[in-house]
């Protein structure tokens, strides 16, 4: 399973239970539609730096960063490329 279908997966299963990951487009704004809010922003960041085992600090915290399943699979490639870079 590719990174995008298990972020799929995990928001679907958190916040919409009634969708199907086909359902589900990559670029759905989960932010602005409300599927995804503050207290569901920092259960998705948990995951992430459980399931992928990665540190997302401050600076990391762009709202942008977690707008879409999209946005969240770059982020994540981005985060572990750099994790690579700097031997972690």
């Amino acid at each position: 399973m590719n990174n995008t279908d298990t972020i799929k997966r995990f928001v679907i299963e958190e916040f919409l239970p009634d969708v199907t990951a086909a359902e589900l487009d990559a670029d759905a704004d989960l932010l602005g539609s409300g599927v995804i809010d503050s207290l569901g922003l920092l259960k998705l960041i948990a995951w992430l730096e459980d399931h992928f085992e990665l540190l997302v600090d401050d600076t990391a915290l762009d709202p942008e960063n977690f707008r879409s399943v999209a946005a969240i699979d770059t982020f994540v490639g981005n985060a572990t490329r750099a994790t690579a870079v700097a031997g972690g």
